[in-house]
């Protein structure tokens, strides 16, 4: 974990228009910058940075915070992955607790640079890439190389004196019974990112007939198949923009595929896709195309898939590819224009489960009919309501049966007011305190104790999220409307005065008209309540206590 120290240290360097900047075009407008806002699609920039306050609001999505969030939203990274990003950037160390030390991860990268350099001087490797029709550039793009020999990875690792321990945990080379071995041998390798740009693992692709044709590094602490994507480091940027992503099965297929213009193109790691593939692939909400093979186990894992992405709300579809076809023999044979149409038209998810199920029975044995129907209706019971609905005549379609027959869950539609609906309450007086205290958080402990959560009459939600939740940036935006007022010390006193008098006097008047209080309690209560009443008009805040 990151030591709080070296996130403020980290902090106090940063300047959010030269970090946001790094990203996007700013204009100065008065004492402030403002740009159109690379979260949500906008002409009129609402997007402002406050180089004073050191953050940033748009006015229009209501996204904000500081340099650390814009990093989190625009790279669609986690907290401490935008922290290492930033640290990286900008040449500032980082400390962590509990003695750990942060991975050095130049190991991978110095074998991935061997790695590289031996693929140039084997022929039988070469000659192999040239074959599948991979180029130069996307060789040096994908960072391809060849791992030799056990002895001779061992001897890279010993005549550089890198750690051979480190190696291991990595999962390059493991102990057996004759001593030190290298995992990968005689293989073309695919060096295998995270989304933050390090080296985790590899892919490798023999070249001398072994029997496995593709392995990969082994699970460790940095590299976990069942949440990384092959070439999704590479892809990212294009994903976000274009807003939409190729899940393919093969690491070929992926380079292939982004030599021929496809940037947004990924492979999941000789896994089927899973839960935990989830978050990354959501990042950016793109639209999600798999691109499977044909065969009996491309179309059971896209069916798996089908069910997977359909359950979580993901628009896209299923491509899959005949005759012993995949799409890097697509690309190699030039079918660029074909691989256009077919990526624009892929079978929706829940179409292709519909089929894949009706597919497994025999529809003229009227029992076969039966259970294709069960099984279909217990798929569709998983997605929402609208979507049953929207699918329930596909099903009687596919099974030539009466629409009745098919049963959907009722959609039971709560009768609610829309929040867009409600008129707006707005009270300055609460806004103007919550911004000073955003101004000088300092000043909250001076006056925790009298800031009960519903103290405030209008912004109670926004005063519990300032108390309880140490980011609160939602908040952000009071910072940057200048019609709210930033107390003085004596100013807020005074308004803290006029707010707590009134509720504690109400809280005595509740409690002493409450006949279902045990009188001992009571009696104890009203004491407290009265204390709190002439602390208040005192001015001794700290003195309140919990009632």
């Amino acid at each position: 974990m990151i030591s709080k120290n070296s996130i403020e240290n980290l902090k106090n360097q940063l300047d959010v228009v030269d970090v946001v900047s790094n990203y996007i075009t700013l204009k100065k407008a008065g004492a402030n910058f403002k740009a159109c806002c690379p979260f949500h699609g906008e002409k009129t920039p609402s997007l402002v940075i406050s180089p004073t306050k050191q953050i940033f609001h748009c006015f229009g999505c209501g996204i904000g915070g500081d340099s650390i969030k814009f990093v989190m939203e625009y790279e669609k990274l986690t907290y401490p992955e935008s922290i290492e990003k930033l640290a990286s950037m900008y040449n500032i160390s980082l400390e962590y607790d509990n003695n750990q030390k942060q991975q050095d991860f130049s190991i991978m990268e110095k074998v991935n640079g061997y790695y590289q350099k031996l693929l140039y001087q084997n022929n039988t490797a070469m000659q192999y890439l040239q074959s599948r029709g991979i180029s130069s550039f996307s060789i040096e793009k994908f960072e391809l190389g060849f791992a030799p020999q056990s002895n001779d990875t061992i001897n890279f690792l010993k005549s550089n004196f890198l750690n051979l321990a480190d190696a291991k945990e990595f999962g390059l080379i493991d102990q057996g019974n004759h001593g030190l071995y290298s995992r990968f041998i005689d293989r073309i390798t695919f060096p295998i990112y995270t989304p933050t740009n390090k080296i985790v693992g590899f892919g490798g692709r023999t070249i001398s007939g072994h029997n496995a044709k593709y392995i990969n590094s082994p699970q460790t602490k940095y590299f976990n198949k069942s949440r990384l994507l092959y070439g999704y480091n590479i892809a990212k940027e294009y994903i976000y923009k274009e807003k939409y992503i190729i899940v393919t099965e093969g690491y070929l297929d992926v380079v292939m595929l982004h030599q021929a213009g496809f940037n947004v193109a990924v492979a999941t790691l000789g896994t089927a896709l899973t839960n935990d593939h989830i978050p990354l692939i959501n990042k950016g909400e793109p639209k999600v195309i798999l691109a499977y093979d044909g065969d009996k186990a491309g179309q059971n894992a896209a069916f798996k898939a089908s069910v997977l992405l359909a359950q979580n709300h993901f628009e896209g579809g299923v491509v899959l590819f005949a005759d012993g076809q995949d799409p890097a023999d697509m690309v190699q044979s030039g079918k660029i224009n074909e691989l256009n149409q077919i990526f624009r038209k892929p079978k929706f998810f829940v179409e292709y489960a519909l089929d894949f199920i009706a597919n497994n029975y025999d529809l003229s044995n009227p029992n076969q009919k039966q259970k294709a129907l069960d099984e279909m209706q217990e798929f569709i019971k998983t997605l929402t309501p609208i979507m049953q609905e929207s699918f329930a005549p596909y099903i009687a379609t596919k099974l030539s049966i009466a629409m009745n027959l098919v049963k959907v869950t009722p959609n039971k539609r709560e009768v609610t007011q829309s929040s867009s609906m409600k008129l707006a309450q707005v009270d300055i007086a609460e806004l103007n305190i919550i911004k000073t205290f955003l101004e000088h958080p300092k000043y909250i402990d001076e006056y925790r104790s009298v800031l009960q959560d519903d103290i405030f009459q209008t912004h109670s939600n926004e005063l519990y999220s300032l108390l309880h939740d140490s980011s609160h940036e939602h908040l952000v935006s009071l910072l940057l409307q200048e019609h709210l007022k930033v107390y003085s010390f004596e100013e807020l006193k005074s308004q803290i005065m006029l707010l707590s008098i009134p509720y504690y006097n109400k809280k005595l008047q509740q409690i002493t008209l409450d006949s279902s209080i045990d009188f001992k309690q009571k009696t104890r209560t009203i004491r407290i309540l009265k204390d709190n009443i002439s602390a208040i008009k005192r001015g001794d805040f700290k003195e309140v206590q919990d009632v």
